[in-house]
């Protein structure tokens, strides 16, 4: 419920801040459940990316340190979101996203590079494909990214590639997962050529604590 009401705010205070979205290729977007998989370019990009896919629901994972703050947990929970050490995943980085895609309505988002300051994809989002059985759909956004330029109104896009599909007779070896994450690095190129051909992104350099 808290999902859905979140949905409609977000949506609207989005649109008054940085004016109506332009999403591209919905068609691609299967009816069952899949995972949208894309360079993470900014925080809010998963925000936009559920948005775009609407009105299908999506779980996702969420560093673990969010979930320290209560008010942040409690919303966390209640959109679907779920903890993750990125320093040590485990086996449940992979077994909580499988056991929602094969057992419940819920898509999920993945950022396969894992991080904002880098482009190496990490073969996650291949086995959790091929263990749930489902599509993976690069997805890329363009748009701003920060929180400040979003008033800025710059047009804001999210665009759906074609399905890539998992065989599930596929060994996953170390050459066949680099066989799917360089389809997907494709995608993401096409997709971005399609929005703009101009387009070029500058991996941010992160900030030293």
């Amino acid at each position: 419920m808290l999902y859905s009401f979140l949905r409609v705010i977000i949506r609207a205070l989005l649109f008054i801040i940085n004016g109506k979205p332009h999403y591209l290729n919905r068609e691609n977007l299967p009816k069952g459940n899949y995972i949208l998989v894309g360079p993470h370019r900014t925080w809010f990009d998963p925000v936009y990316y559920a948005l775009a896919a609407s009105p299908k629901k999506f779980s996702f994972m969420a560093k673990k340190e969010l979930f320290k703050n209560p008010i942040i947990r409690f919303i966390l929970n209640h959109v679907n979101g779920y903890p993750v050490d990125r320093d040590n995943p485990g086996p449940s980085v992979i077994k909580k996203p499988v056991r929602l895609l094969r057992n419940s309505d819920l898509s999920t988002i993945i950022f396969p590079s894992g991080s904002r300051y880098s482009d190496d994809l990490k073969g996650g989002a291949v086995v959790i494909a091929k263990m749930a059985n489902v599509p993976i759909i690069p997805t890329v956004y363009q748009g701003p990214l920060s929180f400040k330029a979003l008033f800025s109104r710059q047009q804001t896009t999210v665009a759906f590639g074609e399905p890539i599909n998992i065989d599930r007779k596929m060994k996953l070896s170390d050459e066949n997962q680099a066989v799917v994450e360089s389809e997907m690095k494709s995608a993401f190129d096409k997709l971005d050529k399609q929005i703009n051909p101009e387009f070029h992104y500058e991996i941010p350099e992160k900030k030293e604590k």
